[in-house]
């Protein structure tokens, strides 16, 4: 069964427009170093879809679609010293840190603000808009994404 999710990045960081430039539109989805966050990577399987989202913009949102091409392998950065995100408790045999590939599907003529999400009151309990929710990635329900599906559809006419 297909599962769905949010992954958020700094466009100033890697954009959704960094992404679809990348070879084949594909790219690690790598750095994650919340457990949380890394236990929902590891969950995720070949085929499911994820939101782009860009944080840390103005203003935040959803800017784009990607899929999942490559269930969960080991973050190889863990292992390099010359990394940001290296771990020092990391080995080649137990990484403590997971990525999956994501490829660029679409991005929305016009983004999902952050202040548009809270207004829709069929996503109140969106793990997204919980106060306190920090986390780079995090699950979406099937009635949320279908929500956010009719909105991106409606925003860009």
């Amino acid at each position: 069964m297909k599962q769905y999710w949010l992954l958020k990045s700094e466009p100033q960081t890697f954009s959704i427009d960094d992404l679809a430039q990348s070879l084949h539109q594909t790219t690690c989805w790598e750095g994650v170093r919340n457990y949380q966050a890394r236990n929902f990577l590891r969950t995720m399987k070949l085929g499911d879809h994820a939101f782009f989202y860009h944080s840390n913009d103005d203003p935040p949102g959803i800017v784009g679609l990607v899929e999942i091409v490559k269930d969960s392998y080991a973050d190889h950065y863990a292992l390099d010293p010359k990394s940001r995100y290296y771990d020092s408790k990391s080995t080649p045999t137990l990484s403590r840190w997971s990525m999956v590939d994501v490829q660029y599907i679409q991005k929305f003529s016009i983004p999902l603000s952050l202040g548009t999400l809270r207004d829709v009151g069929e996503l109140e309990g969106m793990e997204l808009l919980r106060k306190g929710s920090r986390l780079s990635v995090q699950p979406v329900r099937p009635h949320e994404w279908k929500i956010i599906m009719r909105l991106a559809k409606t925003s860009s006419r």
